[in-house]
């Protein structure tokens, strides 16, 4: 039996195929991917994923938007409790609150402590491979922490896109809420009004709206930020992990405990820029000590990778392996590597994003087609070859359509064009 990648009837084969081709797509379409490779085994209406490695976008969605469009954080977060108080790797089918309604689903908490919930288009019967989905999944979930560990420019820049547009509606529809809340208690704590029952009932149901619209900012900010000192501990362990087998001293300097929370993409950044500088320098002949310093003030974290070695790193190849993403977080970065001292690295990344200014959907409005296309594939973080592949042209005509959009943006880097166009909301291509 032949079947299509995604689509179609499933054999072990082309189930593998379709597997391979969920995991090396873009990650913010990895929802609609992994619901199509499902779509003969459990047939459904309806796809979550849900983890809190993704900051930007900890839901991964495909399917019937009145459904999907209208699931919440907070929703997806109870039933995950209610799963893991049982055990990870469970398989629930019932009724549960899911797009704002109870609805019956098939949810399956992973190892990763990633959700998968579906809402099946029938009844399921005892046929169905939820074994199969249980293990396709755990892929799935293990794919989504690699890429975020990576940290590649594309998920950095479509992360700090999307925090940032969240952080603004979350601060908007809070602001206009909590106004009409406190006005309406205002009016109920009058004493000109009669009917003390009623007024009471109303002034509890007005003050519970608002303590829980204070705790729906807190679940937000406790998903799209990460305090400093947490960011750390993990990077403690990575490098430990990292240079376990070396004969090589870690001095690790603890950034201060009142710094200000890190946004997700910045906090997986430093670390993934971190662990680049000291795998680069441990590889340097006669190390004996590397020193990582993190210092944090209310606008920036700054990363200070340093060794005691004879200064003969390669800083310049150094800085092509990290540039990409410090600047596509608006950062900078510097290194210098001097005879018979040592070398140092240091990046510097801004802890807000900058606006999205009318220019900028101004400058791109001023792309052509084809340097449209091309930033779609630069946001999916795509090098030039890959491009040419996709788009069916020369190399050198995606060269050529880089070096425009590149001057049109008015930037000079493609992780800076990548950032520019997810901030605006280009969609990475598939």
């Amino acid at each position: 039996m032949k079947a299509n990648p995604i689509g179609g009837p499933r054999t072990d084969d082309t189930l593998l195929t379709g597997l391979r081709d969920v995991l090396v797509g873009p990650l913010p379409e990895i929802g609609r991917r992994f619901s199509l490779l499902l779509a003969d085994l459990v047939p459904h209406t309806g796809l979550v994923i849900f983890t809190r490695e993704c900051t930007g976008r900890p839901r991964k969605v495909a399917g019937d938007p009145t459904i999907v469009d209208r699931v919440t954080v907070a929703e997806l977060d109870t039933l995950r409790g209610e799963l893991g108080r049982g055990h990870r790797g469970l398989i629930y089918r019932g009724p549960a609150t899911i797009g704002r309604r109870r609805r019956e689903v098939c949810a399956i908490l992973d190892q990763t402590e990633t959700l998968l919930v579906l809402t099946p288009r029938g009844p399921l019967d005892d046929s169905a491979p939820l074994e199969t989905v249980r293990g396709l999944i755990a892929v799935v979930a293990t794919g989504i922490q690699l890429q975020v560990r990576q940290a590649s420019p594309a998920y950095l820049a479509e992360s700090r896109a999307a925090s940032a547009e969240r952080a603004r509606t979350v601060s908007e529809l809070t602001e206009a809420h909590a106004a009409t809340l406190e006005t309406i208690l205002a009016t109920l704590r009058s004493k000109d009004l009669d009917d003390a029952h009623a007024r009471s009932t109303a002034r509890e149901t007005a003050t519970s709206a608002l303590v829980g619209l204070r705790s729906a900012v807190d679940q937000y900010r406790e998903l799209a930020e990460e305090a400093v000192t947490t960011a750390f501990a993990r990077l403690r362990g990575e490098l430990r992990t990292l240079v376990r087998h070396r004969e090589l001293e870690l001095e690790l300097v603890e950034p201060p405990v009142d710094g200000r929370a890190l946004p997700g993409e910045v906090a997986h950044a430093a670390r993934a820029v971190v662990r680049g500088a000291v795998l680069a320098l441990s590889a340097q002949p006669n190390l004996t000590r590397i020193r990582v310093a993190w210092t944090c003030d209310r606008t920036h974290l700054v990363l200070d990778v340093r060794d005691d070695g004879g200064g003969e790193a390669d800083v310049t190849d150094i800085e092509r392996q990290l540039r990409e993403r410090v600047e596509t977080l608006g950062g900078t970065l510097e290194s210098e590597s001097t005879p018979g001292w040592g070398s140092r690295v240091t990046a510097t990344l801004p802890l807000d994003p900058p606006a999205t200014t009318n220019q900028r959907r101004d400058e791109l409005a001023a792309l052509g087609p084809r340097e449209f296309e091309v930033l779609e594939h630069l946001v999916a973080g795509r090098r030039n070859r890959v491009i040419a592949e996709r788009l069916g042209v020369s190399e050198s005509t995606v060269k050529f359509h880089v070096a425009r959009l590149l001057k049109k943006l008015g930037v000079d880097t493609r992780g800076e064009a990548a950032a520019v166009g997810a901030e605006a909301g280009v969609r990475a291509a598939p």
